[in-house]
């Protein structure tokens, strides 16, 4: 098939990123044909929060990526939608994850369906998003409207299509395996590439830092006086995407700061092992959510994780063979923690995950993504 993919690709940089570049080769693998349309503007600076939105490493290496989309420019949604009208690809795949991108990737969608050939697909990793704004539906359905299948990453969004009376094909397949990120490392050369005292266990927090990611909640979690007399320290690896102040706040608090590792800053790809590597256990304590590509990195890596029961989230991870599924709340939280040192679990659940991770791969999330397109 001739493939287009739309959606964030390099130079930006970010989770979607990843994931639409390891997408655009599994189709190649497939003996596809597949180029990306990246954002020539994604996000107007004003509403990023982050410090930016671009990539310094250098491009991916054998895939085709055009930059052209500016998502608050309407002459260049023409010029998309057009250019790929005349082109006529078998499938255009979407990347939809928050209402903004709506009236952009919508009016692209309507345009090449004109030409009564093009399929248009969309990965929808939410349709109702974590933090609700005003105009949020209307801009998710005139995108939504504009499709003839969907794939979804969790059962939750699969449910909140049909709850906003979408009927078109949909299938829900689980977020492959994040298997771009190099080989497992030894977990000694790990703390030794990151500086980290061997002498202390680590628990991981990864990803940019928001309100429904529960880092609050670890925090407090963490305070646990049962958890203050263990070697243990929690890393926490990931961008503000938000005032730090009420975090800086409970950390103060609660006299933890001696015992986290504050990697703040946004983790390039080629670090990202040595996070992953060097932890006992990754902890997401959200508080709402559909999927997390987080579960899929620590999957790769062979680390057991810690998830709240939200959203998605449990559906990887099954309770008390790959980690724990617990609330959303600390004192659940500590009480999974002090288990895992206390019992450990660290060896047990590893083998969990390397039983589990069989499960999730790219030629599936293909498959499925043609499926949908035939609709």
């Amino acid at each position: 098939m001739r493939v287009v993919i739309i959606g964030p690709a390099y130079p930006l940089r970010g989770g979607l990123a990843t994931y639409n570049e390891r997408l655009a080769r599994a189709f190649q693998e497939a003996g596809d044909e597949v180029r990306l349309v990246t954002f020539s503007l994604q996000y107007p600076n004003f509403l990023f929060p982050g410090q930016t939105q671009f990539s310094t490493g250098p491009a991916p290496e054998g895939l085709a990526i055009e930059v052209s989309l500016n998502s608050v420019n309407p002459v260049s949604w023409w010029k998309v939608g057009e250019k790929l009208r005349r082109e006529k690809p078998d499938l255009v795949i979407f990347r939809f994850w928050l209402p903004f991108m709506g009236p952009a990737l919508g009016t692209v969608a309507r345009l090449v369906r004109r030409n009564g050939h093009t399929r248009v697909v969309a990965i929808t990793d939410n349709v109702i998003p974590h933090e609700a704004r005003p105009g949020d539906r209307p801009l998710t359905r005139y995108f939504l409207s504009a499709c003839h299948g969907f794939v979804t990453m969790s059962r939750a969004v699969l449910a909140d299509l049909r709850r906003l009376h979408f009927g078109q094909a949909a299938l829900y397949r689980p977020h492959p395996l994040y298997d771009n990120f190099g080989p497992t490392k030894p977990k000694v050369a790990a703390l030794a590439a990151l500086g980290l005292d061997p002498a202390f266990g680590y628990l991981l927090f990864f990803g940019f830092i928001r309100a429904y990611k529960g880092l609050d909640i670890l925090l407090e979690a963490f305070a646990d006086e049962r958890l203050a007399a263990l070697p243990v320290k929690l890393i926490i690896a990931g961008e503000y995407y938000e005032d730090a102040a009420p975090y800086e706040a409970l950390i103060k608090q609660h006299g933890l700061e001696n015992r986290l590792i504050r990697a703040t800053d946004f983790i390039p790809n080629e670090q990202v092992a040595d996070y992953f590597c060097a932890a006992d256990m990754v902890v997401q304590p959200y508080k709402n959510a559909t999927q997390s590509g987080v579960s899929q990195i620590a999957y790769h890596f062979g680390r057991p994780m810690l998830v709240t029961d939200v959203g998605g989230l449990a559906e990887l991870i099954p309770n008390g063979e790959v980690g724990y599924v617990v609330p959303p709340a600390p004192q659940a939280i500590a009480d999974a923690l002090v288990d895992f040192y206390s019992q450990q679990r660290e060896t047990e659940f590893m083998a969990g995950v390397a039983a589990k991770r069989q499960e999730f791969s790219w030629e599936v999330m293909v498959s499925a993504l043609k499926e949908v397109a035939l609709g």
